[in-house]
């Protein structure tokens, strides 16, 4: 395709609306139509990146192959497209300032006033079309955070107006709105779109597309009430209506041709519908799934839903390609200890021991895995769980009673897990964890080599603290061996316990490589131990 086609997505009324998704199944509809897709998200915060947010504030921090930490929607696009994301797929206000700065400060400005407009906006602009221009995609989705109105994404919506008028037919604005129910006059009400709509008019923007996100499906007159105060064409107002799960999406919006309507709007042919046999086949299994497998999560973030977002996607993936419908249950690690452990745990068919930082929580990671370590129940330790595993096994093992971190206890007798040596001199903590894909050596006959079916592997980390090599010997001469690690450091990635039925740490994140069409395959033997445990 000779040009790069732009597509902008943008909310109103509300936030949490689902742009992300939106965006990710309109992505996954047009690379079924053989166009290659990729998707960015802009944040209007002004943190670099959401590295240093906590999850109370932001959920989870996902992390790309080339080392970036970014918003949690990069793994719903990844997930979707099956396609790898980068840093350039997530920009934030303060990534853009600080480019603006830095070249101010550098002179490239030649003594020009630096302002808003037209510094800030060209430099979005530039990251917009970067993915185009250096990567050659056919289609790039540009999600916009916030909702529109905010103050604090203006100059991103500026940029959108800027580019709808210099590109052309090659870009549009999709536009997500809430319409709301009012169960005492028994209606639903378009007003809220419509001055959503008003709003972005007035920014100098007309949405070529509305989407509404509505409970139940909306009925042909208030569609046409919608397009007519809205200046939309009625075949480009589509419904995002409720449904059982996310991955239903693409297909919900493929039956109101929300893909043939983005192609004539450009001016592309718009040929055969796709017809998505792998997509289809995956909600299929997940629809004809009638037993459960019932999945114990243990972190210090369970109350929050987006804290373990691709940790739920990977267990619910697994399940269904295990043909079992995901039971998923949560268990604060505060509230777990070693004589309520069997109680509220027996229950489980598999146990997963949550990523972390910091010493809340830790002393219930160890209950659970020592729980499951004693019975022989599946348990699948993921960076902080990983390092849980090693500090319970050497405490009610090796019997080092004071075992811990140097993240947890600086002064511990036994630094099982202690600071990386490249990380002791760091003192600023943002981008600065060992974070990316690296690769890792598997030993033949490991749990976590069936699983993979290879030798070597490359997976994505974000830590700062490893298992201390010091202790390797007396670790594997008690029964927990090393089973993988990084060919170049030595680094331990995998610890396993052969004589149990599947008790696997893992150093590396691989929620974060696990998608709908190539479930992770750590996850899947997971859950297939987990089934066969019942």
């Amino acid at each position: 395709m000779a040009d790069t086609k732009y597509i902008f997505v943008t909310g109103g009324v509300v936030s949490s609306l689902g742009k992300g998704i939106i965006s990710a199944s309109l992505g996954k509809l047009l690379q079924a139509r053989g166009y290659k897709v990729t998707i960015q998200k802009f944040d209007p915060y002004i943190n670099i990146d959401p590295g240093t947010l906590n999850p109370y504030e932001h959920g989870e921090c996902y992390v790309t192959v080339d080392g970036h930490e970014a918003d949690l929607d990069l793994g719903h696009y990844e997930r979707f497209l099956n396609v790898q994301t980068t840093r350039a797929n997530n920009i934030t206000t303060g990534r853009i300032y600080q480019s603006v700065i830095n070249k101010e400060r550098k002179g490239d400005y030649l003594g020009k006033t630096v302002q808003v407009v037209p510094h800030i906006t060209d430099e979005i602009k530039r990251n917009v079309k970067l993915l185009g221009s250096k990567y050659k995609f056919d289609f790039v989705i540009t999600e916009i955070g916030g909702t529109v109105g905010d103050i604090e994404s203006l100059p991103f919506i500026e940029s959108v107006r800027q580019l709808k008028w210099e590109l052309g037919k090659n870009c549009l604005c999709v536009h997500l709105t809430y319409v709301p129910y009012i169960a005492a006059a028994k209606e639903y009400k378009t007003k809220p779109t419509q001055h959503s709509v008003k709003q972005l008019q007035e920014l100098g923007i007309q949405p070529d597309i509305l989407v509404l996100r509505t409970e139940h499906w909306l009925k042909k007159e208030l569609l046409h009430k919608v397009a007519l105060f809205c200046n939309v064409a009625e075949d480009a107002v589509i419904q995002s209506v409720d449904m059982p799960t996310i991955y239903e999406v693409p297909l919900l919006l493929q039956k109101q041709n929300m893909d043939v309507t983005v192609l004539k709007k450009i001016g592309l042919e718009i040929g055969a519908t796709p017809e998505m046999t792998e997509w289809r086949a995956f909600l299929h299994k997940k629809a004809a799934a009638t037993e459960t497998v019932k999945i114990g999560l243990v972190g210090k973030y369970v109350e929050l839903q987006d804290a373990y977002k691709s940790i739920d996607e990977s267990l619910l993936q697994a399940a269904i390609y295990n043909d079992r419908i995901l039971d998923l249950h949560l268990f604060h690690s505060e509230k777990l200890n070693d004589e309520n452990a069997a109680e509220l745990l027996s229950g489980m068919d598999g146990l997963v021991i949550a990523p972390g930082f910091g010493q809340r929580g830790i002393e219930g990671k160890f209950a659970a895995i020592k729980y499951a370590r004693e019975h022989n129940k599946p348990c699948f330790g993921i960076c902080l769980g990983m390092q849980c595993m090693v500090i319970e096994f050497a405490r009610d093992v090796l019997g080092m009673k004071d075992a811990n971190s140097t993240e947890m206890e600086p002064n511990t007798s036994y630094k099982v897990i202690d600071m990386m040596e490249e990380q002791k001199n760091i003192t600023h903590l943002g981008g600065s964890m060992r974070l990316g894909a690296y690769d890792c050596e598997l030993k033949k006959g490991s749990k976590a080599y069936q699983a993979y079916k290879k030798t070597h592997v490359q997976e994505r980390h974000r830590h700062r603290f490893e298992f201390n090599g010091a202790y390797k010997t007396q670790f594997e001469e008690a029964g927990m061996m090393c089973t993988g690690e990084n060919p170049e450091t030595g680094l331990v990635e995998v610890v396993e316990i052969p004589t149990l039925n599947w008790f696997v740490g893992v150093q590396f994140h691989p929620e974060y490589s696990s998608t709908v069409e190539n479930p992770h395959p750590l996850f899947v033997s997971f859950v297939k131990a987990s089934i066969e445990n019942k």
